[in-house]
């Protein structure tokens, strides 16, 4: 068999159905680096969950899965939050409420105003 092949986002193999590359990361996961105020430990758990969720499959997990699934979240934060304070920048911090502003208007654009 031959290698997937990368022509921009995803691989021929993985948009055909076949294994290859995954698919870009999860649109819900947000950028949590370099903002101010720093993001919260609320904010940092919430994007563990999502990528946990996204990884397994799974939104909900079975019981007998759910201490995996709650050990997993609980590593992948406390490995965020170890990323985000030891990364350094050069840049000046975003500003939240701009950012969302920004969000609102690209989503105004692509969907319509409501």
């Amino acid at each position: 068999m031959t290698e997937p092949v990368t022509t921009g986002r995803l691989s021929t193999s993985a948009r055909d159905g076949r294994s290859g590359y995954a698919p870009p990361m999860c649109r819900n996961i947000r950028t949590l680096h370099n903002f101010e105020p720093p993001a919260t430990t609320e904010e940092v758990q919430a994007a563990a969950l999502q990528y946990v969720r996204k990884v397994s499959g799974s939104a909900k997990p079975s019981l007998a899965n759910q201490p995996a699934f709650d050990a997993a979240v609980e590593e992948v934060a406390t490995a965020t939050q170890r990323l985000l304070s030891t990364l350094v920048t050069q840049a000046a911090p975003r500003d939240r409420a701009v950012e969302a502003a920004k969000a609102r208007e690209r989503a105004a654009q692509r969907y319509g105003s409501a």
